[in-house]
């Protein structure tokens, strides 16, 4: 009688340490792909600043620089090193603290 309950326990332990160490995998995920994406948004800011023009006193929807391109595209660079480019009506004069 004692067999089947220790067959029992013993997968019930097993079943909850591969649950617990797929949660542990999924967060050393979750946490490269943010370093990942903060290190892409830094790089393609500097690109950015070197090759293109900031754009003097005028900012984002959120307050974001604003960069203009060779061919006068205005674009900021999202969180994930992405050039999102904007409309007129989405670039306003910076906010005076």
């Amino acid at each position: 009688m004692k067999t089947p309950k220790l067959l029992i326990a013993a997968a019930i332990g097993v079943a909850v340490t591969l649950a617990g160490q797929h949660t542990f995998a999924q967060g050393i995920d979750s946490t490269a792909k943010k370093i990942g994406n903060k290190t892409a948004s830094i790089a393609v800011k500097g690109a950015s600043t070197i090759t293109d023009k900031t754009f003097k006193g005028k900012e984002g929807p959120n307050g974001e620089t604003v960069y203009i391109d060779k061919k006068d595209r205005k674009y900021i660079v999202d969180g994930k090193g992405k050039k999102v480019y904007l409309k007129k009506s989405q670039i306003h004069d910076k906010k005076k603290d």
